[in-house]
């Protein structure tokens, strides 16, 4: 890395939160009466993972690593997981089926498992020396399965936070393994692949979205409600599956109700005034801030501050917790979205409710 992770290094606790100190908002689950024993609640959706075998045993310096891979013309894809990630599964047992996948990954990619809860000693390009928990911490990796790809310099050249289906897998892995970046983003890459002819022809209205014109100042603008911001486009599947099996869901609905929502064409000239009060179109703000990939649900507090992202394929847990996150405000005393859904998991079950967190 060309980044000073120790300088940018901060320590999770090892703690998880208390349930009671936990405010979740889901308006559907009220606390049973702590006077009456509760049967707990079950957990399901865990999925164990087999790493393909084909993955590289590293001794995991970095600076050896990515210089071998050089001398093959290849380059470095971490992979960072964790245990019962249904997520990570889907991404060994469905994407890395693919035989043009798989083809293309052995064929450019020296690719190297971390587990975001793990010991075992990393050390950097740069030679610093982290457990592998720390080092995800550095990185602050808040998602699973996470992608970070290097060039020969170890640079970091692009960042998968979370799980993508085949289709848009392929789209990063080509623009690594051909040397994209060198000629232009990869927003501008992944613009640049042809469209797909599945998918409605016009984005999915829904009625909790606001109406133009946007104003999207928080603190002293027009509104203090935290702020959900989803960029769409035209003939885009992953959208719809995100409305007719995300959306849909009663409790996911409530979680919304404490936000204000707009939905933009990541790709349109709509005009609007950002949360920094800047006078500009979707397709301008969404290229300052980066957004790639249709569906991404960006989601800043009360006074304009971006405080995380969906930009991947998220069900129905994963998603109302995002929204819980941020409405709670408990990013504020927990700072790992992984360390706060499972203390959200537990605290359910604690309440007797069951929780599946691949539903």
């Amino acid at each position: 890395m060309r980044i000073n992770l120790k300088s940018s290094f901060w320590i999770i606790s090892t703690i998880l939160i208390a349930s009671s100190a936990i405010s979740f908002a889901s308006d559907s689950h009220a606390d049973t009466n702590s006077a009456t024993k509760v049967t707990p609640g079950t957990f399901s959706g865990a999925k164990p993972t087999e790493y393909p075998s084909w993955f590289k045993e590293s001794f995991l310096e970095f600076s050896d690593d990515i210089a071998e891979a050089a001398e093959q013309g290849k380059r470095v894809m971490l992979l960072m997981h964790q245990d019962g990630c249904p997520y990570c599964n889907i991404l060994v047992e469905r994407n890395l089926s693919q035989k043009n996948i798989v083809d293309l990954m052995r064929s450019k990619f020296e690719v190297i498992e971390l587990n975001i809860w793990g010991d075992r000693e990393v050390i950097t390009v740069d030679g610093e020396t982290f457990t592998e928990k720390e080092f995800a911490a550095a990185l602050r990796v808040q998602f699973t399965p996470t992608l970070l790809f290097f060039n020969e310099q170890g640079k970091p050249i692009l960042t998968l936070n979370g799980y993508l289906p085949p289709n848009e897998f392929l789209t990063a892995l080509r623009f690594v393994a051909e040397n994209h970046e060198s000629r232009m983003s990869y927003r501008e890459f992944v613009r640049s692949q042809p469209v797909s002819n599945e998918g409605a022809n016009e984005l999915i209205a829904e009625g909790f979205f606001q109406l133009p014109p946007y104003n999207l100042v928080r603190s002293g603008g027009t509104s203090d409600k935290p702020l959900a911001v989803f960029f769409e486009q035209k003939q885009c599947p992953n959208c719809e599956t995100l409305h007719h099996k995300v959306l849909v869901d009663e409790d996911t609905r409530n979680l919304l109700t404490n936000f204000d929502v707009v939905q933009l064409d990541m790709w349109s000239d709509q005009p609007l005034i950002s949360t920094t009060g800047a006078t500009t179109t979707a397709r301008e703000w969404a290229s300052e801030l980066d957004v790639s990939y249709a569906p991404t649900i960006l989601l800043f507090n009360s006074v304009g501050e971006e405080v995380i992202r969906s930009e991947a394929w998220f069900k129905i847990f994963h998603t109302q917790s995002l929204f819980d996150y941020v409405h709670s405000e408990s990013y504020q005393f927990e700072p790992n979205f992984q360390r706060y859904i499972s203390a959200r998991a537990d605290h359910f079950i604690e309440q007797g409710i069951d929780v599946d967190i691949w539903r």
